[in-house]
């Protein structure tokens, strides 16, 4: 999994960019097939930094997520809980498929016949 952090409007510590990865790097504990992973932070308003986040994941489209709040470790909270509903949604969805059967009729040849008696 590739993890791609940029800063828009500014520049992030190598401290800072580390935290972020070591945190983004969580996301793959929902969903195994992530392959890539970008970050971009906004510090346009210091005093409101926004992150956004962007994952893909193998047949399937991005998911995205963005938070504007105080403090830029709260927006990445708050973004990366986005994503993870995402993801949880969507794996919940994909398993429920795979488990109960299509919208195939499963009635039997006995008992179509004693239906039109």
């Amino acid at each position: 999994m590739e993890i791609k952090i940029s800063a828009r409007h500014g520049h992030l510590a190598d401290k800072t960019q580390e935290a972020i990865r070591s945190k983004v790097e969580k996301l793959s504990r929902f969903f195994e097939r992530l392959t890539e992973i970008v970050v971009t932070v906004d510090l346009e308003h210091p005093n409101a930094p926004k992150v956004e986040l962007l994952v893909q994941a193998e047949h399937r489209n991005d998911f995205v997520a963005s938070d504007e709040s105080g403090e830029l470790m709260a927006s990445l909270d708050a973004a990366m809980h986005k994503v993870e509903q995402q993801i949880k949604k969507y794996k919940d969805k994909v398993q429920k498929n795979h488990r109960t059967p299509g919208h195939k009729d499963h009635t039997t040849s006995a008992e179509l016949g004693s239906a039109s008696e």
